[in-house]
């Protein structure tokens, strides 16, 4: 006998019409729907969702802008998420934050943010912890690692907190898409125990946003926004640059990475 993690579909309407059906793990779906809405720009605060109808696998929106026009039949697949928006880099948001946090603090987040009992037991759900410079605000366990960090965000949405003071901490790989969402929630920094892409470093650097990877044991490599951990030099930075052709094209150690 061995346990298996539930995976369900979510078909979403927005104002009467049908927005997205979501290959998602079945908690927190109000949270995943605000997020989802927010980070595509569908709404652009809280206070423009009227309600939120959960019943059985649909969930149903009404909006202060009920001619908000939607693409339709969207699918977000649990593995790699998805987007509707047209990524165009000018488009995206400037980070605006002055969080800072020391390399310690990133090592220690990961460590404890990423000892999840469900993946031990399971090996298939994804983890992104929403952390401040207090500590752990949520961890939020699901299938695609996309699902939990629109989650993340509508939990902080429903909660009042300021998203500028936090970072970001994911157990599988940086993607542009993970850093487009970031930017458009003002989460200055996303860390990952696993690999990220040249497009995401590209978008982060353009826009402000740190991007941290490869966080294990006493190691990590800081692929933008350096400014913001303590402790980081200018001849740190150039040693990444000389070796980061050679870590964006390691093989994942586990499964975990992608």
């Amino acid at each position: 006998m061995h346990p298996v993690i539930e995976e369900v579909p979510l078909a979403v309407s927005v104002n009467g019409r049908h927005a997205l059906t979501a290959m998602t793990s079945p908690v927190m779906l109000r949270e995943f729907v605000t997020g989802f809405l927010y980070t595509e720009r569908i709404i652009r605060s809280i206070d423009e969702i009227e309600s939120i109808n959960i019943e059985g696998n649909t969930a149903s929106v009404l909006t202060t802008n009920p001619f908000k026009i939607l693409m339709s039949h969207k699918t977000v697949l649990s593995g790699c998420g998805g987007s509707m928006s047209f990524l165009d880099i000018d488009k995206l948001p400037q980070i605006r934050s002055e969080l800072s946090l020391s390399a310690d603090e990133i090592s220690n987040a990961v460590r404890e943010a990423l000892n999840s009992e469900l993946h031990v037991r399971t090996g298939g759900i994804h983890i992104v912890a929403l952390y401040g410079p207090g500590g752990r605000i949520k961890v939020i366990e699901d299938i695609g690692r996309h699902n939990a960090l629109d989650r993340a965000i509508g939990y902080a949405l429903e909660q009042d907190i300021d998203l500028s003071g936090t970072y970001v901490i994911c157990s599988g790989r940086i993607s542009s898409e993970m850093v487009r969402k970031c930017l458009v929630a003002n989460i200055p920094l996303i860390v990952s125990r696993g690999a990220t892409t040249t497009l995401a470093i590209d978008i982060a650097k353009a826009r402000g946003l740190t991007v941290v990877g490869f966080v294990r044991g006493k190691k990590m490599n800081i692929y933008s926004g350096a400014d913001r951990i303590s402790e980081v030099s200018p001849s740190d930075a150039l040693y990444l640059a000389d070796t980061l052709e050679g870590e964006l094209g390691k093989e994942p150690e586990n499964e975990s990475d992608l």
